[in-house]
């Protein structure tokens, strides 16, 4: 690597498992990229509810990836391992296991995707996770179509704020879920031609009216717990519900009968222990389909607040409070 780099670096470190409290500014050896790697000089890294999970201590990293938590950046190539396109200076976001929260990252160079046109780095920091999350999980696992019907949980959240967008763009009818009027209001301002409270209204009595009666073609859901038998309730006939989080835990009582009649598909996943050559398939799909999307400024980022890197803890705070709408996004 350059002379001209540091040896060392800033990051954000979990003291201990526990409150965002334990997020604790260090500093660490300069990482160095292997073979089909680059080192990104951080800009800014997103925010997700798997960072959380982590410093709780139920969400390890992968073998051989580093327990500094973070798992989308923006930057520019600050060194390159060879055996990729990626160039010294390259503005670029990435998906990466681990290691968002530091003034330096190690990406795969197949995770790695141009800041789309007309972006900054928060914004383009903003896209990785969800965006491969959304595009793996509703297009690809379960093969949403243009003309069919998607439910949203979650819609103000940063995976929400995508998938309205995306399925919204790409020629499905969306529907969502979110707890407060604002946060309603904001999903159909991204794109979801109906919003429900989950408070106050019933999704499932929501979604099959907006299914013509017949419920949805397809539910992208991240709170498990008792929503799942309501899911299945809420399905079309072929419908396809697909997990992704279980903020109301992941152990669940269903009843197969409706599952069976239905001819229903129960499917989820999670990115991080994918392979690099999997999720680099997911960003040459997102390259292709939705990049020229958000360069045309049809799909936009949500960003709902920005903290330096030293506040790290802050940003967790914030997040688990469940007030923010989209994105909250560390600034290095």
């Amino acid at each position: 690597m350059s002379s001209d780099l540091p040896q060392t670096m800033t990051c954000i470190e979990i003291a201990g498992f526990g409150g965002p409290q334990v997020l604790t500014p260090a500093t660490r050896p300069l990482p160095r990229p292997a073979l089909g790697e680059v080192l990104v000089r951080v800009k800014a890294a997103g925010i997700n509810r798997p960072d959380i999970i982590q410093r709780q201590g139920h969400y390890r990293p992968p073998p051989g990836v580093t327990d500094i938590p973070g798992l989308e950046i923006a930057g520019t190539v600050a060194a390159t391992g060879g055996g990729g396109a990626w160039k010294e200076g390259d503005a670029l976001c990435a998906l990466v296991a681990g290691g968002g929260y530091a003034e330096y990252c190690v990406a795969p160079a197949p995770q790695c995707l141009p800041v789309p046109g007309g972006l900054d780095m928060v914004q383009a920091a903003a896209l990785p996770e969800t965006f491969f999350t959304v595009w793996s999980n509703v297009f690809e696992r379960a093969a949403l179509k243009p003309g069919e019907t998607l439910l949203v949980h979650g819609g103000s959240s940063g995976i929400g704020t995508a998938a309205i967008q995306m399925a919204s763009r790409l020629g499905a009818r969306v529907i969502a879920t979110a707890g407060t009027q604002e946060k309603c209001t904001a999903c159909e301002e991204l794109g979801a031609e109906k919003a429900v409270n989950y408070k106050d209204a019933d999704f499932v009595e929501a979604a099959r009216e907006f299914g013509g009666g017949k419920g949805v073609n397809v539910i992208l859901d991240m709170v498990g717990g008792d929503y799942a038998a309501r899911n299945i309730q809420a399905l079309a006939r072929d419908g396809r519900l697909v997990s992704i989080a279980f903020l109301k835990g992941s152990k669940v009582t269903l009843d197969l009968m409706p599952v069976m009649l239905k001819c229903l598909t129960l499917t989820g996943s999670t990115l991080r222990p994918q392979s690099v050559e999997r999720k680099g398939e997911i960003a040459r799909a997102l390259q292709e389909r939705v990049w020229p999307l958000i360069s045309s400024g049809d799909i936009k980022p949500v960003i709902h607040a920005t903290f330096p890197l030293a506040q790290a803890a802050d940003a967790h705070h914030l997040m688990e409070s469940g007030r923010h709408i989209g994105k909250i996004v560390l600034i290095t």
